[in-house]
Formats: structure tokens, C-alpha cells, sequence
């Protein structure tokens, strides 16, 4: 069979590709530049735990990691300390996670070196498509450069940012807002007072301050500075810009200090979102799909939630063949995920951006304002927390056997610690690297006895008999615990760790119904017809998402 065809070698093609190679489909990666990224200290990702988690498995080389993560996090408001969130581990250390921080060059650099080790990925340099053709058995396109040449694929993922030359040769229509957002922005090496923090401060006292200005510790004691500037309005030219900086710095230590400026730019929020994800054998993902960004939202963090979701369908289909259902699911799952983030924040520009109304005279509606932005920046909330699943046509139909736990239905998994097969002990996450479906038993008591023993008691044969008859591959495991679960329920995780179902006990004809819906039914069965647009929750939720 063909390989897959990833077009745009940025971080969300370099990490389909890997995760498309860590199960074991070849990919051809069409890169339309050189095949290297210039350094700009200033244009920086921030990638939330399960992201960090994601291109870290696949043999992402960066910096240690506690260098690229903030300790804590502060909300100011013109003099006064508003908000301070400690961070951490997440939920087992009793604090928020910690982002992690790193150039976005870095980031590309950690990836492609990864690339670069791996057989089954091929990078092609300096390969611009500008021809798309598709059958009923793969996909063909065109690349010009020095060489142009065909290429022939199982299936194609475009990959190719905001200017996606696939999204234009499938006719995909990208509509959405202009200039929602604007931000100066400069990276320099410098110290400040809050060591490892990151620090968001509105309305600061100063006369250059803007209404808002955030600052993000990086590597090396470098630190990036964001100010937001009106939607539209004069150029900010570098003197200003200097200007800019040099006050900033002197309202947070009360004189300039010294700083080396490393590089600044001025970039410009655009919200818009593709009518269709998937058009036949070809699937948009990442800037190509959806652009955001105001408020905090991330979109290399959702970029690359799209390259996890799509990985392991693509990767079904590749090694076992795939119904529609499972296909389609990835537009059904991911566009919905996004279209909610993009309403969201449609929804909150006014109240946080507009300085009037009704709301900021409710006590307490300013700290509120301050909250719901730092946890746009921190993950969480509507504006930042992981997406769930909720309605995906990949859920089960509710069975007697399901019970609640801390997880609801189609939301990622707490990534608890575990015992694997051969006895060692595993994060959740760890294990999703292959792109298996994990079934996890949660047994109290487990951790203190030796595993020969309780391998083969209690429900652990029939469990493991279970598993083994499943219609997909999956790897059996068992925990001391798990959030909101008792003892004796198991689990069915997804590979891309969101959760499919948790049972009462060991019920394998309901573990089979789950897993059989999970993978979207069985290999060729069917689903609406592909050529129909996207379904719309309702017409005001999708064009308040994507319409000028």
C-alpha cells in the first residue's frame, strides 16, 4: 500500500508524519522550503500538557524540560496582584500543569532531527504541490522545484498552513474574521522579578503600556513580551517599539534594566475556519483547517491535537482498512472542538476587550475578566481546556455495564501511573505511542503484590481473554487507582487518550460493543455521503464561529 502524503513540513506535518511512523505507516513529507526553519527567538508555541506530552513520546529533542515550563503564573491589574497560580505536575502534585515555552524553531528543529532518524518517513525539500488528483484507491499530486515529479499516496493530509495550497486545489472554502487580534511582540535577555513566572498585566499604570501586556519566561533567561495593540491602527515602527520595551521594563523594576533584544515583530489574530476537514482521501489539519489565537487560545496546540486524532484513524485504515464512519469522525470531532474554542472567544472579546457594559459594574466582574484570561493562557476553561469528545458518532451507545468516573465519556484521560505487561511501571500517556487502545483495570492493592500472582486471579484471566478478543489492537493494564473509579472498573481508552467507556467489572460483550463503535464499525461499512457539507449544530453557533 502507498504511503501517506503529507504536504507542509512545519510542526504539525513533522509530528503527523512521526506519529503515522510510530504505527508503522510510511509517509512521503513535501516540504516547500529548504528544509530548515531561520531562528526568531520571538515567535514562540505554548503547548499544554497532553501536547508537550505528544511530540516528546514521538523523540521531539528539546531543551531539558523544566527549562522550557513556568513555576507560576500572575495577574496584575494596573498596581494591584490580582491573580497567582502556582504550577506543576498537574492534578497528582495538587497544582495546575505547567505550559511549556520554547521557540517555535526549536520546536521544529527537535522534530525534524526526529524525522530524520526514522526510516519510515521520507522528507522531501523544496516541493511545492500544485496538482491533486484522487481515485478510488489513493491520491496523486504534482510537486515543482528542482526535480518536479509525481507522487502517488494511500491518502493526504494538508498540512500547509494559513495559505494551504491543498485547501485551494480541493476548493474548500475558509471563511472567518480579520484582524481580531494585534500584538507587538519582542524577545529579549533580561532579568525580572518574577523568576520562571509568567505574568499577564492589564492596564498597566504606564503611558505605553497598551491595555494589556504579557510576559513568558523562556530558556536561557530569555523572556518574550507581548503587547496588544489596537485591531487596526498605525504601523509600530522599531524606535517605538524600544520605546515600547524600555518603559515596560521600567514600570515592572521600577528602572530600565539592562536587556539584549533579541528579535521583535508585529503579528496579526485571524479566526477562520474550513467548511470541510476531509474531502475523500484528503484531510486538512492545523493552520490549513482553522486559524486562532486571541485570548490566549494556541494554534500549534490545536494543530497538533489534529495530528494526534487523525494518526491513529489514518493508521486503522492504512493497516486494516477503515469504515467512513472512522474517517469522517476526524472533521465530526475535531472541527466541532475548534468551531467551540472559536465561539468562545468570539463570545468573550467583547466582554474582555470592549472596556463597557453592563458587566464591568457587577462586583467582582474585573477579576472574573482576569480569570477567564489567565486560563486561556493557563488551559483551561472554555478557552483552554483539552477538548472533549462529547458527542462523537465514535461513541457507544450507553449500556447497563457503563458507570461514571472522574472522566466523562469522549474527554482525555488523567494520565495515572500503571502497571504494563512485563511489569513495569508506566504514565497512561507512555503507552499511546503505538497507537494501541489501552484497557485498564483499576485494582487497589495491586502495587504490593507480585504480579506472577496476580495476573492469573481474580477477573484478570477472563479480563485479559476479553481484550484479546477485541476487533482492535489493544494492550491490557492495570492501576491502583483512578479518579471518581473503584475498584474493579475498567476502562477503554482510545489511542489518541480520550476515554471510550468505563464499565462495572469485567463485561466483555459491552467492552467488545465499545470497542466496535470506537473504531467506527467494521471496515467498509459506510457513513453519509462525503460529498455532503459539514453538519452545523445550529446555524447561529457555526457562523458565529467562522463568518465576518
Amino acid at each position: 500500500m502507498e504511503p501517506v502524503i503529507v504536504v507542509g513540513a512545519g510542526p504539525v506535518g513533522l509530528t503527523l508524519a512521526l506519529a503515522l511512523a510510530a504505527q508503522g505507516v510510511p509517509s512521503v513529507l513535501l516540504d516547500e522550503g529548504p528544509g530548515k526553519d531561520e531562528p526568531r527567538p520571538a515567535r514562540t508555541v505554548v503547548l499544554r500538557e497532553d501536547t508537550a506530552d505528544l511530540v516528546m513520546r514521538l523523540g521531539c529533542a528539546t531543551p531539558d524540560r523544566a527549562a522550557l515550563t513556568w513555576s507560576g503564573w500572575r495577574s496584575l491589574r494596573r498596581h494591584q496582584l490580582v491573580r497567582e497560580v502556582p504550577l506543576g505536575e498537574g492534578a497528582e502534585s495538587g497544582s495546575l500543569p505547567a505550559p511549556v515555552h520554547l521557540p517555535q524553531h526549536a520546536l521544529t528543529r527537535g522534530l525534524r532531527a526526529a524525522v530524520a532518524a526514522h526510516e519510515l518517513v521520507r522528507l522531501v525539500p523544496l516541493s511545492r504541490v500544485d496538482t491533486l488528483e484522487q481515485d478510488a484507491s489513493g491520491v496523486t499530486v504534482h510537486t515543482r522545484g528542482t526535480d518536479a515529479t509525481w507522487w502517488r499516496g494511500s491518502y493526504l493530509v494538508g498540512c500547509d498552513g494559513a495559505r494551504s495550497v491543498v485547501r485551494k486545489l480541493l476548493e474548500v472554502r475558509f471563511p472567518g474574521r480579520t484582524a481580531v487580534e494585534r500584538h507587538a511582540v519582542a524577545a529579549l535577555r533580561v532579568e525580572l522579578p518574577w523568576s520562571g513566572e509568567a505574568v499577564l498585566h492589564r492596564q498597566p499604570p504606564w503611558r505605553s503600556g497598551g491595555t494589556e501586556v504579557t510576559a513568558r519566561p523562556l530558556p536561557g533567561g530569555v523572556w518574550r513580551l507581548d503587547w496588544l495593540l489596537p485591531p487596526r491602527g498605525e504601523l509600530v515602527t522599531p524606535e517605538a517599539l524600544i520605546a515600547r520595551t524600555r518603559e515596560t521594563l521600567a514600570g515592572w523594576c521600577g528602572e530600565t534594566p539592562p536587556y539584549e533584544l533579541l528579535d521583535t515583530g508585529v503579528y496579526t489574530v485571524h479566526h477562520r475556519l474550513a467548511l470541510r476537514w476531509r474531502v475523500k482521501r484528503a484531510f486538512l489539519a492545523g493552520d490549513a483547517a482553522h486559524l486562532l489565537g486571541a485570548l490566549g487560545t494556541q494554534g500549534v496546540d490545536e494543530g497538533l491535537r489534529d495530528a494526534e486524532n487523525l494518526a491513529w484513524k489514518l493508521a486503522q485504515a492504512w493497516h486494516h482498512g477503515a469504515s467512513e464512519l472512522l474517517l469522517d469522525s476526524y472533521q465530526a470531532e475535531r472541527r466541532t472542538a475548534v468551531a467551540a474554542r472559536l465561539r468562545a472567544a468570539d463570545q468573550s472579546l467583547p466582554i474582555l476587550r470592549g472596556g463597557g457594559g453592563l458587566r464591568t459594574l457587577v462586583a467582582g466582574g474585573a477579576r472574573g475578566h482576569d480569570a477567564l484570561l489567565s486560563d486561556a493562557h493557563l488551559g483551561c476553561g472554555p478557552l483552554g481546556a483539552p477538548p472533549s469528545y462529547t458527542h462523537s458518532p465514535l461513541a457507544p451507545q450507553h449500556a447497563q455495564a457503563h458507570v461514571a468516573v472522574g472522566t466523562p465519556p469522549g474527554a482525555p484521560v488523567t494520565d495515572v501511573r500503571a502497571t504494563a505487561p512485563d511489569g513495569t511501571s508506566v504514565r497512561l500517556r507512555a503507552r499511546l505511542e503505538h497507537g494501541r487502545f489501552l484497557v485498564v483495570l483499576v485494582a487497589p492493592g495491586t502495587g504490593v503484590w507480585d504480579r506472577r500472582h496476580w495476573m492469573t486471579a481474580g477477573v484478570m484471566p477472563r479480563l485479559a481473554d476479553a481484550v484479546r478478543a477485541l476487533p482492535v489492537e489493544s494492550e491490557l493494564l492495570v492501576t491502583e487507582s483512578y479518579p471518581g473509579a473503584t475498584a474493579h472498573t475498567v476502562l477503554l481508552i482510545r489511542p489518541d487518550g480520550h476515554l471510550v467507556a468505563s464499565f462495572s467489572g469485567v463485561r466483555p460483550e459491552d467492552l467488545l460493543a465499545a470497542a466496535e463503535a470506537a473504531r467506527g464499525g467494521p471496515p467498509g461499512a459506510t457513513s453519509p455521503d462525503d460529498d455532503d457539507p459539514p453538519p452545523r449544530t445550529s446555524a447561529r453557533s457555526d457562523r458565529a464561529a467562522t463568518v465576518n
